[in-house]
């Protein structure tokens, strides 16, 4: 073999190490989880986490570790100012052989007090007068995990917005067809009950996706002016809006990927589903409908009528049509065991992901 062949096939080995090296960084996983961290006062989730007794906490932690998604959203985790809860949970991925280096979070809407009686019922400083129904300041908000950068700097953030601002905003009136909301509570109350972020990410392949995460109100508990109905699906429906021009936010050009918990069925279980079918079906979004190996789209089991509703699909994975879909699907947690504490029910989410290769 002369000099110039060997140099060749060197030369030709080469390109195919690095075309197979390319190949592999565009293939990524995007995750959802709700893995119920929320207690019923601040500091606890982070003495559950500490102590690491609880069977359901350590269940989710295996679940998101057993997935090692490249990015995931949790949803209704609680959160505190130093962000210790935060550090906890990415300590024991750690010690599970799974490092996030890079994480996002910040004060959610849920449990920031108003002021006012927001809900009508004559009381001040209930649940339901916060600006996110929850029992105190940080109430089950959202953490954002990811293997790569996250340009904090570049957030778009929707939490702020008023309900009234909202582009069309379904706002709840009363049978006589007056406003629910008092003139007070329209200029104080915000869309948002947890909170609405567009996060830019640094992808290794030297591009940029933007992750649209939220998540929304359950549409129930509430009376026949049907305000949680309402709020559920224009918290729904504000990407939708966002995606198409009507937020004064710019839409950026490179991929977008919605995900969170809408609590809202496509078909099944009360709200209203138009906004939820718009938002998987807009055009700039891909619905992969994530199932289970047994064929089931349901991310949440709930007890079955009349108790409860039964299954229902309530998180989601949206990305970008220009990304391609590999593969999606939901994997559950393995049920307590038959040691487990009275109250280690089984946890009620799975965890939503779908796996995708960017296009050039």
């Amino acid at each position: 073999m002369t000099w110039l062949r060997r140099a060749a096939c060197a030369l030709a080995y080469a390109v195919w190490l690095l075309a197979g090296a390319a190949t592999a960084q565009t293939n990524f996983t995007i995750a959802t989880y709700a893995p119920e961290m929320t207690r019923k006062g601040p500091g606890l989730l982070l003495r559950d986490l500490a102590r690491g007794e609880d069977q359901r906490l350590s269940a989710a932690l295996d679940l998101i570790a057993n997935r090692a998604a490249d990015v995931i959203l949790l949803t209704g985790v609680d959160w505190d100012a130093g962000r210790a809860a935060l550090s906890e949970i990415q300590r024991s991925l750690r010690m599970r052989g799974l490092d996030y280096p890079h994480s996002f979070t910040a004060q959610p809407n849920r449990g920031l007090a108003t002021g006012i009686d927001l809900d009508g019922d004559g009381r001040l400083g209930g649940p339901d007068d916060a600006q996110g129904w929850g029992p105190f300041t940080g109430s089950g908000g959202l953490v954002l995990l990811s293997r790569w950068p996250i340009d904090a700097e570049g957030l778009i953030d929707f939490t702020p917005l008023l309900w009234a601002e909202m582009p069309d905003a379904q706002l709840p009136v009363t049978a006589d067809g007056s406003s629910f909301l008092s003139p007070v509570a329209l200029q104080i109350q915000r869309l948002s009950t947890t909170n609405h972020w567009v996060l830019p990410l640094q992808t290794p392949w030297g591009g940029r996706l933007h992750i649209a995460v939220f998540s929304a109100t359950a549409p129930v508990f509430d009376g026949p002016e049907d305000r949680n109905g309402l709020r559920n699906a224009d918290e729904i429906a504000l990407f939708a809006k966002w995606l198409d021009g009507r937020l004064d936010s710019p839409v950026p050009d490179t991929p977008v990927i919605v995900m969170g918990r809408a609590n809202l069925d496509p078909s099944r279980g009360a709200g209203r589903h138009a906004a939820l079918r718009a938002l998987t079906a807009h055009a700039r979004l891909n619905d992969a409908i994530p199932r289970t190996p047994q064929g089931t789209a349901a991310t949440a089991r709930y007890d079955l009528p009349p108790d409860g509703p039964g299954p229902l699909r309530l998180d989601y994975v949206l990305p970008d049509s220009r990304l391609q879909v590999r593969a999606a699907g939901i994997d559950w947690p393995e049920t307590p065991s038959a040691k487990a504490k009275p109250d280690q029910k089984p946890l009620r989410a799975g965890l939503v992901w779908v796996e995708l290769t960017a296009l050039d």
